[in-house]
């Protein structure tokens, strides 16, 4: 959400009726894609029970 008024102000160079909703509708597609595709990632992680990381778990003990 930092990027979003550079990104509106990029869009705006090249097409100038371009605004806020336009970005939005470009992007929401993309963001409902990697919604869904984290969201799965999460939940294969956690049924496996894989660790975060070298000597941790995913829970507290």
């Amino acid at each position: 959400m930092s990027y979003f008024a550079l990104i509106v102000a990029f869009i705006g160079r090249y097409d100038g009726k371009a605004g806020i909703g336009t970005v939005i509708s470009t992007m929401l597609p993309f963001s409902i894609v990697f919604l869904i595709g984290w969201t799965t990632l999460l939940i294969i992680w956690v049924m496996l029970e894989l660790p975060n990381g070298p000597g941790t778990s995913m829970f507290l003990n």
